[in-house]
This record gives structure tokens, C-alpha cells and sequence, in this order.
């Protein structure tokens, strides 16, 4: 089953946020519905990067290491 790593930006103050899903372009619209969380205090969103993987494993795994990039 394909996944894919996605990272969005908000419109609000330009802040990233890096996230996994097997759907981003539904996962991006939950992203801008109301909700609780982090992602709710900076809408709206935009789609900034998507990555493809073979399995949900390998996106982890690459999801994991931007997280770490991001943080240097």
C-alpha cells in the first residue's frame, strides 16, 4: 500500500508541519476543518511537498528523519 509524507505550510505565519498519510490531499482538508491541535491554531494550510513510499514503514521512517532536520 502506497503512503506518502507530506509537509504543509500555514498561511497564517509560515510555520512547516511534516505529517504521514496514505491519502495527504483528504489529510490536508482535515488539516483546515475545525478541530482541536496544533495544525487548528495556524489555518489555513497549503500543500508545500509530497514524497511517495511503497510502504507505511518507509514514510515513517522519512517522516521521522525531516522531523529531525527541522529540529537542528
Amino acid at each position: 500500500m502506497e503512503y506518502y509524507v507530506y509537509v504543509i505550510q500555514s498561511d497564517l505565519d509560515s510555520s512547516f508541519y511534516i505529517g504521514s498519510s496514505a491519502d495527504p490531499y483528504s489529510r490536508l482538508e482535515k488539516h483546515n476543518r475545525p478541530h482541536k491541535g496544533y495544525t487548528a491554531r495556524k489555518q489555513p494550510w497549503s500543500s508545500k511537498y509530497i514524497e511517495k513510499f511503497s510502504s507505511k514503514k518507509e514514510a515513517l521512517l522519512r517522516e521521522r528523519f525531516l522531523k529531525a532536520q527541522k529540529s537542528k
